[in-house]
């Protein structure tokens, strides 16, 4: 997930363009993404996603990254976290509208790889929330927001954490990854 440095991953009105991506970290983000089989979105990310991705690699102008990324995305199995959508008639999709820690944790005790959460900062939040999360993949940007949708709100508990790898990119964005200390 992309953050600022002051830990929001959206401007107040979800404004996203500052986040920075090159080539660089696509090609960071392709391998890494092969190692999961699962991807968890919120609503709002999943349609987002939905509308371009089974496509984008099919364009006449597809880059490197949209070609790749489109395979992997009509491959990965997708679980979206929604109150308002089904799950009916939606291609290798799952939703989960209820029972939150229960339905995760069988997603979890599944055969497969790693469950990869792409943006959806509700999501996350409640995620969060209920101890559902195991690890965190952020792309520190270098701007300080001021103001927006933080990545961390109302956390009850303090969530201890061991660093396993960082990352510099040349655009100067560093890759941290944790993992919840104690899972």
């Amino acid at each position: 997930m992309h953050i600022s440095l002051d830990g929001f991953v959206a401007g107040p009105n979800g404004e996203m363009d500052w986040i920075k991506v090159d080539q660089e970290i696509f090609d960071h983000v392709g391998k890494r993404i092969q190692k999961g089989d699962t991807a968890l979105y919120g609503r709002v990310t999943y349609q987002m996603m939905e509308s371009y991705w089974p496509n984008a690699g099919n364009k006449p102008n597809a880059s490197k990254h949209d070609i790749e990324h489109s395979k992997w995305y009509k491959r990965v199995h997708k679980v979206v976290l929604s109150r308002t959508i089904h799950s009916a008639d939606l291609v290798n999709t799952q939703v989960i509208n209820g029972n939150l820690t229960e339905n995760i944790n069988k997603i979890k005790q599944q055969a497969g790889e790693d469950i990869l959460l792409f943006g959806s900062p509700t999501a996350t939040h409640s995620l969060i929330q209920q101890n559902l999360i195991d690890g965190y993949w952020l792309f520190v940007n270098p701007i300080i927001l001021g103001q927006g949708i933080p990545l961390f709100k109302d956390i009850k508990d303090k969530i201890k954490l061991k660093l396993l790898t960082t990352q510099q990119f040349n655009c100067g964005v560093t890759e941290l990854n944790y993992i919840v200390d104690g899972q």
